[in-house]
């Protein structure tokens, strides 16, 4: 199989790219130049939102092209127009912000979805994902077009900072807020996971929209905790909080406790996602313990401090309002 990859050089991108390689697929990279390629794919230079920004693509053909972009729909749609003919199916990793908010329990792929126009420029979050799906679309038609709608994505290469965020906090060792309750069931992906099942549906040949996080009750976060624990050594204390409380105290769920967040409508919302439909066409998801533990490992090799992607916010509490609600 030959693979356009769309970036490739961070995180799902990345992940994906070593996947391929690993099934000894042809890769190759398009990508501004910001970071180094994997090593084994031949690497395209260019920048999707300058003018001519996809020369390098104007020749070559591949069987399948990925790509993660989540800012302008209009980049997106240029992009599928540009290889509608040379490439013979568009994987889109999208998202299940998609769906109109907030997404009720269990939702599946037929849920009501958000407005979006694949020629839009700079729109928010929802609105951005949902245009590069109708991009798609446009371009490449239902037959071959193949909507990835992934939820939390974690593991190695994270550049957003959530579980990295864990790991370091723990690592510090001392009492940690551990927010409750500790058998709240929890729904991920880990990135290797969704690389792998983006190729075999490539193959394959599957084509529509994918909800693509683990099945519900995949994890909890009281398991989650204990593996970072375990993973850096053991030298901290979860301190198990209820949800009140700390709700109280000011903090957000979600951005401050990363992954966390409380029973309840948000909760139902990014938790509990059907995936029957991946889970049928063979999605596979590794242990918690496993993503935790090669997080913690790629984490240790790049200096314990993870990338950060510049257009997303830094995530976790302060040591300081941390420190003000263990007091408490």
């Amino acid at each position: 199989m030959r693979l356009l990859m769309l970036g490739g050089t961070e995180f799902v991108g990345r992940a994906t790219v070593e996947a391929a390689l690993a099934r000894g697929w042809e890769v190759t990279v398009f990508h501004r130049g910001r970071h180094r390629a994997p090593d084994g794919v031949r690497s395209l230079l260019g920048d999707r939102t300058a003018p001519d920004g996809l020369a390098a693509l104007a020749e070559g053909t591949w069987d399948v092209v990925v790509d993660t972009w989540s800012g302008a729909p209009s980049a997106v749609r240029d992009a599928a127009r540009l290889l509608a003919d040379r490439v013979g199916r568009f994987v889109y990793v999208s998202s299940r912000s998609v769906y109109t908010w907030p997404p009720a329990a269990g939702l599946g792929e037929d849920g009501p979805l958000v407005d979006g126009s694949p020629d839009a420029g700079e729109v928010p979050y929802a609105p951005a994902k949902r245009g590069g799906e109708l991009a798609v679309r446009e371009a490449f038609g239902p037959d071959r077009s193949l909507m990835v709608r992934a939820g939390l994505i974690v593991g190695p290469y994270e550049n957003i900072g959530r579980l990295p965020w864990w790991l370091d906090r723990i690592a510090k060792g001392g009492p940690v807020l551990a927010p409750g309750p500790r058998t709240l069931p929890l729904q991920y992906i880990d990135v290797r996971d969704l690389a792998e099942w983006m190729l075999d549906a490539a193959e394959a040949g599957l084509a529509g929209p994918y909800n693509l996080v683990s099945p519900a009750g995949h994890t909890t976060m009281g398991e989650l905790l204990d593996a970072c624990v375990r993973v850096t050594g053991g030298k901290a204390e979860l301190r198990w909080t209820d949800p009140e409380e700390i709700l109280a105290a000011g903090v957000e769920p979600w951005s401050d406790l990363p992954v966390w967040i409380p029973p309840g409508e948000m909760y139902d919302a990014m938790h509990t996602a059907d995936v029957a439909k991946a889970v049928a066409a063979g999605l596979r998801c590794r242990p918690a313990a496993e993503t935790v533990a090669d997080t913690w490992t790629w984490l240790e090799s790049i200096g314990g401090v993870a990338p950060q992607r510049p257009d997303r916010p830094v995530v976790g509490l302060s040591a300081e309002k941390e420190a003000a609600l263990l007091a408490t």
